[in-house]
């Protein structure tokens, strides 16, 4: 019975990454803050799927975050957030809908339209 948890369930030790358009977005933002200044990405219970991704500017860093750096940009994701992200990519698009950052999640199994939210 635990096998079928473990495959079912988020945590597989995959990396979370951060593409160059989302580091430079990232950078882009953090040079109009005070210095120590990150982006938080977290994940909590809500939305129309279960689970929302939340991005919030900070600048306190916990002892268990989870720390990505590229290109002058921070990102800091708690720990139980990064269970429900490990293997994702975090992005950046600009298109004609607008622009926004987007998580491409292997661990969802299903999401909203607008894709701020998902479920496992």
């Amino acid at each position: 019975m635990s096998e079928t948890l473990t495959e079912t369930m988020p945590g597989t030790g995959k990396p979370i990454t951060l593409t160059d358009r989302a580091a430079s977005r990232v950078a882009q933002i953090l040079s109009g803050e005070d210095a120590g200044t990150v982006l938080r990405v977290s994940v909590s219970g809500g939305g129309c799927s279960g689970f929302q991704y939340g991005f919030t500017l900070d600048d306190t860093q916990s002892a268990d975050d989870l720390v990505l750096e590229k290109a002058g940009a921070t990102v800091l994701i708690d720990s139980v957030s990064v269970m429900y992200l490990e293997g994702s990519q975090i992005d950046f698009v600009d298109d004609l809908i607008g622009s926004s950052f987007k998580i491409v999640n292997p661990n969802a199994t299903a999401s909203c339209g607008c894709g701020t939210s998902f479920s496992v």
